[in-house]
Formats: C-alpha cells, structure tokens, sequence
C-alpha cells in the first residue's frame, strides 16, 4: 500500500505462537475419556520401570508363597502393595543369575483356565452323548481369575523375565504353563522364562532355587491336561447319557440329574466299603492287662510302651 506517494514495506505475518495443550484426565472419568483410559484399572496407574532397568516378574502360586518369597529374599527393602481386589504385590532389589536386577512378585489362586466344549455342543438334545468324546475343547479364563489375569498382564509388560514359583508337582507344572500363557500373550511373546524348583520356603531353599532355574518341563504339564480332557469327556458324556436315559424311565428322577465322573466313583467305592464295614461289624469281649504298683503308699500306674 502507497501513503502519500511512499510506499511503505509490506508488514511481516504475524508470529505463530506454538501452544501447548496438557490433557489432565481425573480419576471420576467421563465417558468420553473412558476409552482413553480403559487401559488402566480405578485407582491403579500402569507407571513404566525406568528404561534400561532389568525387572523380573516372579509368579507363586498362592499370596502366602508370594509373601514369603517377599519376607526372605527382599528383606526389610521391600516395598509392599496391593493391586486390585487384594492381590499381592511386592518389589525389592535383588541380583538373579549374575544380574542386578528388580523383583516383582505376586501370586495367584490355583488354576487360572478351564477346558469347557465348544457352543453347539453343550445343548444335552443338540447331539448324543458319544460325540462328546470327539468334539472339540477350547480353554478359557476361569470367571474367579479374571483379576488375576489383568494383573498377570500389566506386570508382565513392564518386566522382561519371568520366574515361575509354582507347586513342585505336575498339577502344579500344568498351572505354570497357564500363567507363562497368559503373561506371554500380555507381553507379546518376548519373556524369557524359568522354573523355580523348591521344596521349602527358607531363605536358603529360596536361594538355592533362584541359583539353579530351569526350564519349565511341558511333559508334566501335558499330563495333567491329559488327565483334565479325559475326565471332561468321560464325565459330560456318561452323566448326559445316565441322566437321559433314567429321567425317562422313572419319573421322580425327572429334576435331578445323574451325575459320573472318573474320581466320584472310586471315591463312593471307599465310602460304601467303610459304611459296609460298620454295618457288618459284630462286638466281642476284649481284655487288657494294667499293672498298678504301691510303693511307701503311693499308687504307680504303668503304661504300655507304643
């Protein structure tokens, strides 16, 4: 533009200011930030380790194993939480294989899955009951364990390793190839994983198992599946088939189904051959022999030696 027959410099475009946008979200969320923090449960913050620190997520398989793992090898330097509906955790430093690293333990209740037929086959009319020996299985998360899956989950994305102190038996071997499954799946497939074997919960057993880790051992665990499908199967397929076919010939059995399973009936076995005993047994006349000494007035009475 010309004032006066002068021409003046054009103006320079105003400065763009870069802002800053901070986004506070608070605890009472609203349903439009729900997604956003759907990732972290109420109350608890998924705060990452600092980068480059080696964490260790130690697994037990009850809270008193995990607490006493906590008490013996992180001492007074253990730094104790809860996380949910009273789950255990615990963190303290420690050196694992050489390595200075941090422990993260917690435990969890026993079995976390469990083997159930697929949909279309648990309809009792949808199909008759041999084909139970044939359909097929899928595993699930048990609804009592769900807690304890989140948990497993978040810790198992911030660690690295993973330490397994379950049970040292096959039901318990079974139960640690559950809790590396769901860990793995949190953390995408990249922990390194060990057994723990123990025997006792002494400082020294702690240690000792921490010194000599091993892999977990798949065949203990396929045993125990093993066992887990042929009861399932056994046990849906001939309490489906009694059921059926004696609620049809006596009436009061209409409401109440038949139950078989592979461990009942040796446990009745037992039961019946107690009960059957009693019932048989025939009292005779019996003596015992008691020796009483009297010595300067005083009564001594002997004893059988066991």
């Amino acid at each position: 533009p010309q004032v006066s027959g002068v021409a003046r410099p054009a103006r320079p475009p105003p400065r763009q200011r870069r802002r800053s946008v901070v986004l506070l979200c608070a605890p009472r969320c609203c349903a439009g930030a729900a997604a956003h923090c759907s990732s972290q449960a109420w109350g608890v913050a998924e705060a990452m380790p600092p980068r480059g620190e080696l964490r260790v997520l130690n697994v037990a398989e009850k809270p008193s194993v995990a607490r006493e793992i906590t008490k013996q090898l992180g001492g007074a330097g253990a730094e104790v939480r809860q996380s949910g509906r009273g789950i255990f955790v615990s963190e303290f430093p420690y050196t694992l294989r050489q390595t200075p690293c941090r422990m993260v333990v917690t435990a969890i209740r026993g079995h976390m899955l469990d083997l159930e037929f697929a949909a279309e086959y648990k309809g009792w009319s949808s199909h008759p009951p041999s084909v139970l020996f044939q359909a097929p299985l899928h595993r699930i998360t048990s609804p009592d364990a769900s807690d304890l899956e989140r948990n497993l989950g978040q810790l198992a994305r911030q660690c690295k390793w993973l330490v397994l102190w379950l049970d040292c038996d096959r039901e318990g071997e079974a139960i640690a190839f559950e809790v590396l499954e769901v860990c793995q799946r949190a953390a995408a497939g990249r922990l390194q994983v060990f057994r723990a074997v123990f025997s006792a919960l002494t400082r020294a057993d702690l240690v000792r198992a921490c010194e000599t880790l091993r892999d977990p051992d798949r065949r203990l665990a396929d045993a125990v599946e093993a066992r887990q499908e042929i009861d399932l199967r056994a046990g849906a397929a001939f309490t489906r088939w009694m059921t059926l076919r004696y609620q049809a010939m006596f009436p009061e059995l209409s409401q109440q189904p038949l139950s078989f399973g592979p461990c009942q009936f040796p446990t009745l076995g037992f039961v019946v051959e107690r009960w059957l005993r009693i019932q048989r047994f025939v009292r005779e006349p019996f003596w015992s022999i008691k020796l009483e000494a009297d010595k300067a007035g005083q009564a001594v009475r002997f004893t059988w030696k066991r």
